[in-house]
């Protein structure tokens, strides 16, 4: 039952990704999907391949989609498409269907082994396999930054500017002040 529940959400994920009116809106649909897709590897008994979809299927390739979409922007292209819709639909609905045929007699719940205990898996089993990912993901998130990043640090460079001009400002008005007064006197 739960692994019917993982498959539907897989699939309505897929779905609302490729009907969303917007890319960032996609990429986020693509990681939920990625992420349910790697609950369902685990309880199907992949250990490993799920612990590595959800560390770069979820994580690091959702974090490549959205800063490439902020980089290129969300601007449609609208040219009309190659392939007719029925085609389409034909091409992608196909796969799902030899994949279907497939794997249903394989979603019968297998026995877990007793040893294979997520944290020893993730932990004992693969720690070096975690490590690389954490440190991947953390060099593509650094990476990202400094492609993003400003040649100069913001604070410093707008609160010196602000300050100049606002020592700038206060000494015209006391010049102002002076000349009224002078013209006054």
């Amino acid at each position: 039952m739960l692994l019917t529940g993982l498959a539907i959400a897989i699939l309505a994920c897929g779905f609302m990704a490729v009907r969303a009116g917007r890319l960032l809106a996609s990429a986020l649909w693509l990681a939920a999907c990625s992420a349910f897709l790697a609950v369902l590897l685990y309880r199907l008994g992949a250990f490993e391949v799920a612990v590595i979809e959800l560390s770069v299927g979820a994580g690091l390739v959702t974090v490549l989609f959205v800063f490439s979409i902020n980089v290129a922007g969300e601007e449609s292209i609208g040219s009309p498409s190659v392939l007719p819709r029925g085609l389409a639909w034909l091409l992608c609905l196909a796969p799902l269907a030899v994949i279907g045929v497939l794997v249903v007699p394989a979603l019968r719940p297998a026995a877990l082994p007793a040893a294979a205990v997520f944290a020893n898996v993730l932990w004992r089993d693969r720690a070096l396999d975690v490590i690389v990912q954490v440190v991947l993901i953390y060099a593509g998130v650094l990476g990202l930054l400094g492609l993003l990043a400003e040649k100069e640090a913001p604070l410093q460079h707008s609160a010196a500017r602000e300050a100049a001009a606002h020592r700038e400002r206060d000494l015209q008005t006391m010049e102002t002040a002076a000349r009224h007064e002078e013209v006054q006197a």
